[in-house]
């Protein structure tokens, strides 16, 4: 493969990665716990968009509260992960990654 030709592939895939970052700042996932008296709101890049809890939850304790946010967050980034994992793919789809 000569140089010319590598460059091209690296420009392209640096364009594709760049929308591929864009389009997952802009995309969401839920993380839910508690039977869904904790949702966290995530985007793709992992930013927190909301929190919401059901005021019964309070009722529960802090530790409850602490740990359904927490089961929550989880759960979103786990989400978000695999969200990334498939646009990323997409994006780099065909594309010769060196290893």
């Amino acid at each position: 493969m000569d140089m010319e030709s590598l460059m091209a592939q690296a420009s392209e895939l640096q364009s594709k990665v760049a929308d591929a970052q864009e389009k997952l700042g802009s995309m969401r996932v839920k993380g839910l716990s508690a039977g869904g008296a904790c949702i966290v709101d995530m985007s793709g890049k992992y930013d927190i968009n909301s929190v919401t809890i059901n005021p019964k939850l309070l009722n529960d304790g802090v530790s409850a509260v602490e740990g359904a946010v927490l089961a929550a967050f989880r759960d979103a980034k786990q989400k978000a992960d695999k969200l990334i994992d498939d646009v990323m793919s997409d994006a780099t789809a065909g594309m010769p990654i060196p290893q």
